[in-house]
């Protein structure tokens, strides 16, 4: 379960386009064991490179926060007993990207892999601070993974990551909430808006769901409407939601939050995970890595959560779109890129996928999300229904086209100081949006890019 506390996360400016002009030198960090780094050549001389790393051994630092990867970590030096992998938890993703970015200015301290979400990847990818893998053959892992985390560690023809898992999206909602007020699941958002009215008029305590303004969450919808307000061209960036797919998000949500039929509490909080368990939040339309969260989370709702799919914008549609979701990926600088890329390949290609799924990851892997032995495993948290056909079928519907910026986790940053006013006054999410257009394209200008 990567997604702890996945929704926004803030960076401040320390992490800005200073990292676009970190000149990539030698490192001065960790112990690279008996097999150090050549410079990639060919895939072939790549690859045995990789045969050579494991069998001279050695050690590799990983600065990682998900769970999961410390069984990863035991199978790993078990399998290979001349390797030692020191998982380090650096801090949950932007804590552990300042770290990051001030140990690649520094040149030293650098590890050899790093956990990169898929937002944020873009911006260590356009500075050339982690390594594109294909010279490791990479690129032969095109079909590996779903759709959308495939797209999210590519750029052009170079890959800077490996996909570690993915998020989906779903519906998930309190069946017994919704049986007590006789409130059908939701195929679409109109039938979602009226599910929201009729829950609150039949009990004012109660909402279909809860929203103070999420970055994430706000993104991944428009991205399900078909919206593609960022467009990326190296440093050439354009910024516009006026474009359709956001305008329909923002006709819909608005009337949610104008009519106070959201809760106001914080994703996340004590209260939200009191609201999930009480009933008093009667949905989420979240990323396909929550089960894990409810479970651990929220006991008191056991046996009353079901799943259900995305709704859609138009009846009988089929589109989703991602929410969350992390890559592994290789920082330039890393003292020993041969052993840290066989890692990286065991965690998400190998043994390690299993392992990661055992512990409640949902995989980024079409050969694991297509098994019969996952979709049909049953959830006694979900009242025995077998959650994973309908988060499998989600990840094979995910609206291709989309791009982050090359400074996303700046953007997200401000998010709520612009797009987070709706929720507190008077302005509109459009306009919300625009205001933190505005301020995006200010601050890529400033910092070198070009930005309309």
């Amino acid at each position: 379960m990567t997604m702890t506390r996945r929704h926004t996360l803030l960076l401040g400016a320390a992490l800005s386009m200073s990292l676009i002009a970190t000149a990539c030198g030698s490192s001065t960090g960790g112990d690279s064991g008996a097999a150090t780094t050549k410079p990639a050549g060919t895939q072939a001389n790549a690859a045995t490179d990789v045969d050579a790393a494991l069998n001279a051994g050695g050690t590799i630092t990983v600065w990682a926060w998900e769970p999961t990867l410390k069984q990863v970590v035991a199978d790993f030096q078990a399998k290979y007993p001349k390797v030692k992998v020191n998982l380090v938890n650096a801090g949950t993703g932007n804590d552990q990207y300042t770290a990051l970015q001030n140990a690649i200015k520094a040149g030293s301290g650098v590890p050899d892999v790093a956990q990169i979400e898929y937002y944020a990847l873009p911006q260590f990818a356009l500075s050339k601070s982690v390594t594109d893998l294909t010279a490791y053959g990479a690129d032969k892992l095109d079909g590996t993974f779903t759709p959308g985390p495939w797209n999210s560690v590519r750029s052009g023809s170079a890959i800077y990551g490996l996909p570690m898992d993915s998020g989906p999206m779903a519906l998930f909602y309190n069946k017994e909430v919704f049986d007590k007020y006789k409130i059908a699941v939701p195929a679409t958002w109109e039938d979602y808006i009226a599910a929201a009215k009729k829950l609150h008029a039949a009990d004012p305590k109660a909402y279909i769901t809860n929203d103070t303004g999420d970055a994430g969450f706000t993104t991944s919808m428009i991205w399900q409407a078909g919206g593609k307000p960022y467009q990326v061209d190296g440093t050439n960036v354009t910024i516009n939601f006026a474009d359709p797919g956001t305008q329909r998000f923002t006709a819909a949500w608005q009337q949610l939050v104008s009519g106070k039929l959201v809760a106001p509490i914080s994703s996340w909080s004590d209260a939200w995970y009191k609201g999930l368990g009480d009933g008093s939040i009667a949905t989420l339309v979240i990323g396909a890595w929550m089960p894990a969260n409810l479970e651990g989370g929220v006991k008191a709702g056991s046996g009353k959560w079901q799943v259900a799919p995305m709704p859609q914008w138009e009846a009988g549609g089929k589109a989703t779109a991602e929410n969350g979701g992390s890559s592994l990926a290789v920082p330039e600088l890393g003292a020993n890129k041969a052993l840290a890329y066989a890692f990286i390949k065991y965690a998400d290609v190998e043994q390690g996928v299993q392992t990661r799924m055992d512990g409640g990851a949902f995989p980024a892997t079409t050969a694991e999300l297509n098994s019969p032995a996952f979709k049909d495993k049953p959830f006694p948290y979900f009242g025995g229904q077998k959650v994973n056909q309908v988060l499998a079928e989600s990840a094979g519907e995910v609206v291709p086209g989309w791009s982050y910026l090359p400074y996303q986790v700046y953007a997200n940053s401000i998010f709520n100081d612009t797009v987070g006013k709706a929720y507190v006054s008077g302005t509109t999410l459009q306009d919300g949006l625009k205001a933190w257009q505005d301020a995006s394209v200010k601050y890529g200008q400033e910092q070198g890019f070009s930005v309309q």
